[in-house]
């Protein structure tokens, strides 16, 4: 195989695999002998030739889009394709914009962590919970701790037993190597 071959290949590749997105045929790309026109305000305007189509196209200054192209025959539209696909990444954005993304926070306690820090940790937690976000609360045991994982539930439980009008355990405390994981998550 030879490199201009090969190089053909690779953009051949390219334009199925990488570019997904079919592209839509619009004014002089369309060639089927007969197409269905529907009008800028969704009236049939009847089945023509893709010819006669692009001539009330250019009488009304707008564009020839095919927008079913599966159909039989396939159905075509009159309207302003900018202004179509302006308002079509207009409502991606805006959608993209209203999904709220569910974060997880990460708070870390240790074993012998005192009282008054403790609730200090919770109530950041329990504003955490209030925003919407899951929160995992994990404890590193060091040394001697490891033998001890039973004082390091404890303490997640009481974490817990300070916060739990406002959140919910998603997964219990659990041992995992030399780490206490638990998860909470916002009451519904």
């Amino acid at each position: 195989m030879s490199v201009d071959s090969a190089s053909a290949l690779i953009l051949l590749w390219r334009e199925t695999i990488i570019n997904k997105q079919p592209e839509v045929e619009i004014n002089q790309k369309i060639r089927d002998r007969e197409i269905r026109l529907i009008g800028e305000d969704g009236e049939q305007l009847g089945i023509m030739s893709a010819d006669a189509a692009n001539k009330i196209a250019d009488e009304r200054n707008l564009d020839l889009v095919k927008i079913s192209p599966q159909a039989k025959p396939p159905v075509c539209k009159l309207m302003d394709y900018s202004k179509y696909k302006f308002e079509k990444s207009k409502k991606e954005k805006e959608a993209k914009k209203n999904q709220k993304q569910n974060e997880l926070k990460k708070i870390w306690l240790s074993m012998t962590i005192d009282r008054h820090d403790l609730e200090t940790k919770a109530r950041a937690a329990a504003k955490f919970c209030a925003a919407g976000s899951k929160v995992e609360v994990s404890i590193r045991m060091k040394g001697r701790q490891q033998a001890h994982a039973k004082l390091g539930v404890e303490v997640m439980h009481d974490f817990y037993s300070i916060i739990e009008d406002v959140c919910s355990i998603e997964k219990a405390p659990a041992t995992e190597g030399r780490n206490i994981l638990m998860i909470i998550a916002p009451k519904k």
